[in-house]
C-alpha cells in the first residue's frame, strides 16, 4: 500500500494513548516494599513524562537509582502491563490515521521493551515503537519517520514536536490543560483523543 505523504503521525504513549497510573503506581508501591523506602506513587503518577531515572532520583540516593531503576523495569512487565488501559478515543485515533494511508510512530520516555509490551496488550495497529526518549530527543525519530504531527499530553511532547519538524497536537490528559498546553505553544490543544478524528479529518482538508 502506498503511504499518504503528510499523514504519518506520531503518539506519545502514557497518558496519550495508555492509561498507565494504575499499573506505574503499584510498580512503585512494590518497589518500596523491596526497597524499604518511602515513595509516592499518587505523587509520581500525578505527573508522568519524565525519565523513569529522572523520577527514581526524587526517592533513592544517587548511587542507588541504576538498580532501582533495573528492579522497577524487572517488576514492570507482570505488575504494571495487565493494568494499563486504552485512553478515552486511543484506538479511534490511531484507526483515523490508518485508514486515511497514514502511518503511526509511537514514540515515547518509556523504554522500548514495555512500551511494545504496553501497545500490544491494548491491541493498537502501530508501525514502529521508539523508546527511551524524551522532550526534544523525540524529534529525531520523528524526521526519521516523517511524522507530519505528533500527539502528546505534555509541554515537552511540544518541544518533542518541534524538534521533529511536526504539527505540536496535545491532548490535556496528562498534568496540563488545554490553556497550559496552549500557553506553552501547542498548535493544537485537545480535551482529550476522542477529539483527535476529528481534527485530522479536517487538517487533512486543509
Amino acid at each position: 500500500m502506498t503511504t499518504s505523504v503528510g499523514l504519518d503521525v506520531g503518539f506519545d504513549l502514557d497518558m496519550t494513548l495508555a492509561d498507565t497510573r494504575s499499573g506505574i503506581a503499584a510498580v512503585y508501591d512494590e518497589l518500596s516494599r523491596r526497597l524499604d523506602v518511602e515513595i509516592d506513587s499518587q505523587a509520581i503518577i500525578a505527573r508522568l513524562g519524565p525519565p523513569l531515572e529522572l523520577e527514581m532520583a526524587n526517592w533513592v540516593p544517587a548511587e542507588q537509582v541504576a538498580a532501582a531503576v533495573m528492579l522497577f523495569r524487572e517488576i514492570y512487565p507482570d505488575l504494571a502491563v495487565p493494568a494499563t488501559t486504552a485512553m478515552a478515543g486511543a484506538h479511534e485515533a490511531v484507526e483515523a490515521v490508518r485508514a486515511a494511508g497514514g502511518r503511526v510512530i509511537v514514540v515515547t520516555g518509556k523504554n522500548v521493551h514495555d512500551a511494545r509490551r504496553t501497545v500490544s496488550w491494548l491491541g493498537l495497529k502501530v508501525d514502529e515503537v521508539v523508546g527511551s526518549v524524551f522532550g526534544a530527543a523525540k524529534g529525531a525519530a520523528l524526521t526519521s519517520f516523517g511524522a507530519a504531527a505528533y500527539v502528546g499530553d505534555h509541554v515537552a511532547d511540544i518541544e518533542a514536536a518541534r524538534a521533529g519538524g511536526a504539527i505540536s497536537v496535545t491532548v490535556a490528559t496528562g498534568p496540563y490543560t488545554v490553556g497550559e498546553l496552549r500557553d506553552h505553544g501547542a498548535d493544537v490543544a485537545l480535551g482529550d483523543l476522542t477529539e483527535f478524528a476529528t481534527w485530522f479529518g479536517d487538517w487533512r482538508q486543509v
